[in-house]
C-alpha cells in the first residue's frame, strides 16, 4: 500500500463489492532511538476509548493495551508513545524477558503448526500499522528471529498493481493470509484503504467510509473460520518521527530510505491522526480488537509486540496431535529392519 511518506501513490478505482465471505506511513524500517537509554515509564497509559481494566506488570498486557470496543472516540493525543505501559524497568530487563519469549513462543508456533496436520484449521495474523519510523519492519526482524520461518508469512503491502485496482480493495489481501497452522504478519494492510485514501482524497468520502464496516465483516469472517487477528497500532510520537528521519540523513547508509516526500507528508500527521483515531474507534471488535504500543522506545516495542504475541498464541493453546500408527508396532519393525 501506499507510502504515508509520499514515496508512493495509492490510486484506487477498483470495485467496491467483495466476494466471499464479509464484505503513509513510512516503509517498514529499524531506526536510531533517541529514547532508547531512557528508564522506563508511562505506565499510565490507557486509550482514550477505554481499556478493558488495568491489571499491572503481573496482568495480561493485551488487556491493558487493548482498546475496548464500542467505548467510544480515541483520542491518541491522551497516550503517551514514549510510555512503557506493563513494561520491564528498562532496556535491559527488557532484553532478558524477550530473549525468554523467544523460546516460548518456538514452541508454541511448532504446536501451532504440528496440529495443523491433523486439519487444526487455527493461525494467527498479526496487522501493524503505524506512522512513517514507527518501526514496523524492525519489529517484524525482532520478532520472527527465533520463530522457523517455514512457519511464517510475512507480507507488505505496496501501491496496487493495475490488477488489484480492477479488484475489490480486500482481493489482494485474502490472498495473502496465513494458512492453517502459519503465523503471518501483514506489514500495513487493509487498513491503508480507510488512511492513505482519506487523507489524500483518493477516493470518495462515501467510499471509505463504507469500508470500516466491509472491514469489520472481513474480520469476523477470519474469527469464526479459526483465524486469530492481532492488531497493533504502533503509535509514536511527533518529535521522535523527526529525529528517526535526521538520523537517516546523517547516514549516508540510511539515504535510501528517505524522500522529500517524507517531510511534505509530515504536514498531514494532524489528518493521519485523525483518521487513525476512527479506525481505532470503528474497527476495534470483539473478533479483532485493536492494541495501542507506544513506539518510541524500541526496546519497549519490541517487548510489548513479543508478549502480545505470546498471549495470543497461548490462547489459541495449540497441542500436538497424537500419533495415528502403533508406536510399539512401529518401534518393533524399526528393531528388526
Amino acid at each position: 500500500m501506499a507510502k504515508h511518506g509520499g514515496k508512493e501513490k495509492h490510486h484506487r478505482t477498483g470495485r467496491e463489492k467483495d466476494p466471499g465471505k464479509g464484505g503513509g506511513h513510512g516503509a517498514a524500517r529499524g531506526e536510531g532511538n533517541a529514547h532508547d537509554d531512557r528508564p522506563g515509564g508511562g505506565h499510565g497509559h490507557r486509550p482514550a476509548g477505554g481499556t478493558d481494566g488495568d491489571p499491572g506488570r503481573d496482568g495480561d498486557l493485551r488487556s491493558r493495551l487493548r482498546v475496548a470496543p464500542g467505548s467510544g472516540p480515541v483520542d491518541l493525543t491522551a497516550i503517551d508513545p514514549s510510555g512503557t505501559p506493563g513494561g520491564p524497568a528498562g532496556k535491559d530487563q527488557a532484553r532478558i524477558e524477550t530473549d525468554a519469549m523467544r523460546l516460548r513462543l518456538a514452541e508454541l508456533q511448532e504446536r501451532l503448526f504440528a496440529q495443523s496436520t491433523a486439519g487444526d484449521p487455527r493461525r494467527l495474523l498479526v496487522v501493524l500499522q503505524g506512522m512513517d519510523t514507527s518501526g514496523k519492519g524492525g519489529t517484524i526482524k525482532h520478532v520472527a528471529t527465533g520463530l522457523n520461518p517455514t512457519g511464517v508469512r510475512v507480507t507488505a503491502f505496496k501501491t496496487p498493481t493495475a490488477e488489484e485496482r480492477a479488484h475489490p480493495f480486500l482481493w489482494r489481501v485474502r490472498k495473502a493470509l496465513p494458512a492453517a497452522g502459519e503465523i503471518g504478519v501483514f506489514d500495513r494492510s487493509h487498513y491503508e484503504d480507510v488512511l492513505i485514501v482519506r487523507v489524500h482524497d483518493l477516493v470518495p468520502r462515501a467510499t471509505w467510509r463504507r469500508r470500516y464496516d466491509a472491514i469489520n465483516r472481513f474480520e469476523r469472517s477470519l474469527a469464526e473460520e479459526g483465524c486469530t487477528v492481532l492488531k497493533v497500532f504502533l503509535h509514536i510520537g511527533y518529535d521522535e518521527q523527526r529525529e528517526r528521519l535526521l538520523a537517516r540523513l546523517d547516514r549516508p547508509s540510511k539515504h535510501w530510505k528517505f524522500t522529500v516526500g517524507d517531510i511534505e507528508e509530515r504536514a498531514m500527521w494532524p489528518a493521519y491522526q485523525e483518521a487513525y483515531q476512527t479506525v481505532l474507534e470503528r474497527c476495534s471488535t470483539e473478533a479483532a480488537p485493536w492494541h495501542v504500543v507506544p513506539a518510541d522506545r524500541k526496546w519497549y516495542r519490541n517487548w510489548a509486540i513479543s508478549k502480545l504475541l505470546l498471549e495470543h498464541l497461548e490462547l489459541i493453546d495449540p497441542q500436538y496431535p497424537p500419533g495415528t500408527f502403533d508406536v510399539e508396532a512401529s518401534r518393533a519393525r524399526l528393531l528388526s529392519s
